[in-house]
């Protein structure tokens, strides 16, 4: 059962505080071909047999016919906002050019049932799955995605900036851009160092003036962005490892939010970064600078970094989860459960200049779920969110800007590489039958904004 001895309620973190789930369109939607909608870099990867299970996001959790149940049950639920992300491909099959009504109407659809049952809709203009089209021709490596990306989010900006007032331009872009441009890890499957910095750059410089396009386009909004974060320690206080593990937290994370506040890229702790100097046109310095009205944080897990000769664009080794000291608690991930490194990751982005303020766009864990009589019980996913929500609310307590936090995620949804086996949702999808099932953890949360 859940546990409901949670020692704080809602409103010990104030009455305008934010709550909400968090989704993404590949994850989710499915309907990947249908009404008129282009092929997206996950589409193929997933189909190339690069996935963990062999699954594919064709149907997901079918959301594209089902978001009215979906949403109807984050209203019984008391969830007041609901992040979800636009797929590119759906509104511009080609990337660019004529747009696809039919993609239009859908995510119309999804606004409108979001504000009939009182819920606030969040918009993120890119989660990763980047029109295939665009890819044919290089995608975040060619410089013309930055024109590509300014008319995407111009369109979805005009089009649905009088009903959604919450944009978040990127999501992650770290995550794609190393994941997917230089491990090969994720779509495209792309690796290298080159790549890797031509994503970086034009990455940043998309972040910059998409966000400016959409504070012109959206009156009495708030466009943001969203960064992966962690909290980075060094193995021991050997000097070798303490550079290293200033080279991993530039890595991890400075490198996408210092360019968009005029600090640029974080060369003196990563000094290999240099080589994206050779990317970098006149103006765009100006470009990627951009007057945010808030930042989305996403934490998961802390990392432990040594000095390592042999990787030669950090030099640098994340010390795997499974071998740190204390015999730690790990997610189905093979992630490390640290909720107190989530407060000094919360401490050190309050603390930058220029920050308004601060969502928890995503934060969750990925556990077994155990099924008893129709009941889906996951103490140890309920434990990890009032843990977390623990160290909000003492950031909060030390004035922190911290305004709100969005649970990954509502539903078991396609975890990308991983395919389907590990579970963050705090609603059970049977993804044979498509039914939903709440879990104790999404029973906790619904009692926890009940009261």
């Amino acid at each position: 059962m859940f546990s409901n001895d949670f020692p704080l309620i809602r409103t010990d973190f104030g009455h305008d505080f934010e709550w909400g789930v968090a989704t993404a369109a590949y994850q989710i939607e499915g309907g990947y071909k249908e009404d008129g909608k282009g092929l997206s870099i996950w589409d193929t990867f997933s189909h190339t047999k690069k996935i963990k299970d062999g699954s594919n996001g064709d149907i997901a959790c079918d959301f594209y016919h089902r978001y009215r149940e979906d949403i109807a049950l984050m209203y019984k639920m008391h969830i007041p906002n609901f992040r979800f992300s636009l797929s590119w491909s759906r509104i511009f099959p080609e990337g660019t050019g004529s747009p696809n009504q039919k993609g239009v109407d859908f995510y119309k659809r999804v606004i409108e049932a979001c504000h009939e049952k009182g819920i606030a809709p969040w918009v993120t203009l890119y989660h990763w799955d980047l029109p295939q089209k665009l890819q044919d021709k290089g995608g975040w490596t060619n410089r013309n995605i930055i024109n590509w990306f300014a008319d995407y989010v111009d369109f979805c900006t005009r089009t649905f900036g009088d009903s959604v007032k919450k944009w978040m331009i990127l999501n992650e872009p770290l995550a794609y851009t190393a994941l997917g441009y230089m491990l090969g890890l994720h779509a495209p499957g792309k690796r290298g160092g080159k790549k890797f910095l031509k994503a970086a750059h034009h990455t940043t410089v998309c972040q910059g003036m998409g966000g400016k396009i959409a504070k012109g386009n959206v009156k009495n909004g708030e466009i943001g962005t969203t960064f992966s974060t962690t909290h980075v320690i060094p193995k021991n206080q050997k000097r070798k490892n303490i550079k290293a593990a200033g080279r991993i937290d530039a890595f991890l994370n400075r490198l996408y939010i210092e360019p968009m506040m005029g600090m640029g890229y974080p060369t003196d702790a990563w000094p290999w970064l240099k080589n994206i100097e050779k990317y970098i046109h006149s103006g765009d310095e100006e470009l990627m600078t951009w007057d945010a009205d808030f930042i989305g944080l996403q934490y998961y897990k802390r990392e432990i970094a040594k000095k390592l000769f042999i990787l030669p664009f950090l030099k640098a080794f994340i010390v795997p989860d499974k071998k740190r000291e204390g015999d730690p608690l790990l997610t189905e991930m093979g992630w490390e459960v640290h909720p107190e490194s989530f407060l000094k990751v919360l401490q050190r982005f309050g603390k930058y200049p220029k920050i308004k303020k601060i969502y928890v766009t995503e934060n969750g864990a990925a556990f077994p779920d155990k099924v008893v009589n129709n009941r889906v019980h996951d103490t140890l996913r309920t434990e990890y969110i009032q843990n977390h929500l623990m160290q909000v609310y003492k950031a909060k307590q030390e004035k922190l800007p911290i305004k709100g936090y969005f649970i990954w995620t509502f539903m078991d949804n396609f975890e990308w590489r991983e395919g389907y086996h590990p579970r963050f949702g705090i609603v059970h999808v049977d993804f044979k039958n498509q039914t939903r099932t709440l879990k104790d953890s999404g029973r906790w949360f619904q009692n926890f904004l009940e009261n």
